[in-house]
């Protein structure tokens, strides 16, 4: 099984959309704070919805409980301090019981995390993933797009 993971900045919306094609998943799971802000461009909420069924054939589902709070993303902005938003982010993810909410579906079926951050070295998607395979989908990998 694979996680897969992409961010939309720095991509042309032909870039994403193929490699959301190549990844043959079936899912996209919305894992940003915020989706429907102007800046979103093409990954905006209502619009990604639409271009997903019509582009990829993938379902859109929005995923709140794998976002950061705004108040980790200001800290981190501010200070750079990348392992403190690390231990805040994983804290806030084992406090949420996020394997709970998960859909065993999207994965069996493919599922793509999505976040703003070019790559995901700094990103929470990477965490995420991480953080999935650790706690409900063991043995999985995890590709970045």
């Amino acid at each position: 099984m694979i996680i897969y993971t992409i961010g939309f900045t720095k991509k042309s919306a032909e870039d994403f959309f193929e490699a959301l094609r190549q990844s043959r998943a079936k899912h996209l799971l919305d894992i940003r704070l915020h989706n429907t802000s102007q800046l979103a461009g093409f990954t905006k909420r209502e619009n990604l919805r639409y271009f997903l069924k019509q582009i990829v054939n993938m379902e859109y589902h929005e995923v709140p409980i794998l976002a950061p709070e705004g108040s980790f993303l200001n800290e981190y902005r501010e200070t750079g301090d990348w392992a403190r938003f690390e231990r805040c982010y994983i804290d806030l993810l084992q406090q949420r019981q996020v394997e709970r909410h998960m859909e065993s579906a999207w994965f069996e079926d493919g599922a793509v995390l999505l976040c703003s951050e070019a790559s995901p070295e700094h990103c929470h998607r990477r965490l995420a993933a991480e953080y999935l395979i650790h706690s409900i989908l063991p043995g999985a990998i995890i590709e970045h797009l």
